[in-house]
């Protein structure tokens, strides 16, 4: 078997451990690799902040701590002002041997509870990955200490008090200005409050043979930038798809015109919307291009069916007789379909099979409607919940957030990275659901379809916010949404 790219696969923190366990067993010692750890950390400090004089270092009773001695020995080494607090009284196995080169070197270790020093650069070196519980007494209080320090803070594997699996930050938990990641890319870095627990990450592999990873599985994979190819000359709209956007209540016309036009910009060759008689005029105002239907009844639904090779449906929908009758009429005619916002909530209130070919994009909320759960439960195990929901509905799933994941129903998941908290505004899933649909019509299958367009998506949020995150609206990624599907950027 090929080995990953481990700079784009996520891990579980025990298929991690696996990794570690197969390295030593392979010939390298479980020291080495703490002073390889050590001297990743390090660089990375001295990459980062080239001018801090000063260094504080957290050292847990672990292999974290461990790894927390080495830098301090490499700092001092370096002429850097080195001051190490320790949580307990010795440390024991390579620890051990990592804290007493330290006090060999003229290191001085004072216990944790002192006063926290004065440092430019503070490392969290507590607990790293292997922390499953919620940190307490004098570790929680130099948590809270270390937060409370203007100083930069560089985590050690995962800042400490972070759940590493599910990205779940703990009542006490460091927020890093950067993460140093050792080995494998734990997933929860990458989800839920990891990102910004972890400020800037970066992966150290420590040189460990390319043969380890081939060995242990991953749990998911990050979304790589990608584009659609360029088009062949004698094209014509008829190649790529036909567009049928469904929703549109009274009040909520918006909604189903942001979808419409996001499935034009990623290349449909048209798009239909069916949608309440009093947006018609609107729609056609504001974009010409997209052909609004007044649709009062379901059977009003039929002619545009029957002309449309994808539906888009839910955006404004509303959950009254309107939005239930057309909900109903669309997914009996079994079109390839991207189902969002209240075409979930009605399908949480009344499930059913749905087409072969169907992609789901809740957000936590309308996960936990799906699922059963509540909206803390979505978060605290989001890779669970997402692949759970896969395999009920038997759909492609994108559970949106921070992290946003796509899971299909065999239990393939793959983790988008971009986006911004400027997203987090109205109308940015009704674009979400136009551009899934407008790749869904040009020929790709439901997890490409899903894949690009939730990477096309959130990279288009994150050049539109360079002008800042708040106050950014959704219709301002359509140009970048054109660029990035071309890629011309």
């Amino acid at each position: 078997m090929d080995a990953p790219d481990p700079q784009t696969t996520l891990y579980t923190t025990a298929a991690v451990r696996a990794l570690d366990r197969a390295a030593i067993a392979g010939g390298i010692a479980g020291i080495d690799l703490m002073h390889r750890a050590a001297q990743a950390v390090f660089g990375q400090l001295r990459r980062r902040w080239p001018d801090a004089r000063s260094v504080c270092v957290l050292c847990g009773p672990g292999n974290n701590g461990g790894d927390g001695f080495l830098v301090a020995t490499l700092a001092r080494a370096a002429g850097l002002q080195v001051s190490v607090l320790a949580l307990g009284g010795q440390s024991t196995g390579d620890a051990g041997l990592a804290r007493a080169g330290f006090l060999r070197a003229g290191g001085t270790v004072v216990a944790a509870g002192a006063a926290l020093p004065d440092a430019d650069v503070y490392v969290d070196a507590l607990f790293g990955s292997g922390l499953n519980r919620v940190p307490a007494g004098v570790a929680a209080d130099l948590i809270a200490a270390l937060n409370a320090r203007p100083g930069a803070v560089l985590a050690v594997d995962v800042p400490s008090g972070l759940d590493a699996d599910a990205g779940v930050a703990f009542a006490a938990c460091v927020h890093a200005s950067a993460t140093v990641c050792l080995v494998g890319w734990k997933r929860g870095l990458f989800t839920a409050q990891g990102p910004d627990q972890c400020g800037a990450r970066s992966l150290a592999t420590l040189d460990i043979p390319t043969q380890v990873y081939a060995d242990v599985a991953a749990d998911a994979v990050l979304l790589a930038p990608q584009a659609l190819p360029s088009r062949p000359c004698d094209s014509h709209k008829g190649r790529y798809g036909h567009v049928l956007a469904v929703g549109g209540d009274i009040g909520a016309g918006g909604a189903i015109r942001l979808c419409g036009e996001a499935a034009v910009r990623v290349g449909a060759g048209l798009v239909s919307i069916a949608t309440r008689e009093a947006n018609v005029g609107a729609i056609l105002a504001a974009r010409p291009e997209l052909m609004p239907a007044g649709v009062h009844v379901p059977r009003n639904l039929e002619p545009l069916l029957a002309r449309a090779s994808v539906c888009a449906l839910g955006p404004g929908l509303g959950q009254g007789d309107w939005g239930q009758g057309l909900w109903r009429a669309v997914l009996d005619a079994g079109k390839p379909l991207v189902l969002d916002a209240d075409g979930l909530n009605l399908l949480a209130a009344a499930p059913r099979p749905l087409p072969q070919v169907s992609v789901l994009t809740p957000h936590p909320g309308e996960a936990a409607r799906l699922s059963g759960l509540t909206g803390a439960q979505v978060q605290a195990d989001r890779f669970g919940v997402v692949r759970a929901l896969a395999q009920k509905y038997r759909a492609v799933v994108v559970l949106k957030g921070a992290g946003s994941l796509i899971a299909d129903p065999g239990g393939r998941v793959a983790l988008c990275p971009w986006g911004n908290p400027g997203m987090a505004t109205g109308g940015m899933g009704d674009v979400l659901t136009g551009v899934v649909a407008g790749l869904l019509a040009q020929g790709l299958d439901a997890w490409e379809a899903a894949c690009l367009g939730v990477g096309l998506h959130a990279r288009a949020g994150d050049l539109a916010a360079r002008a800042g995150e708040r106050g950014l609206l959704a219709a301002e990624l359509f140009p970048y949404l054109r660029a990035l599907v071309n890629g011309r950027v």
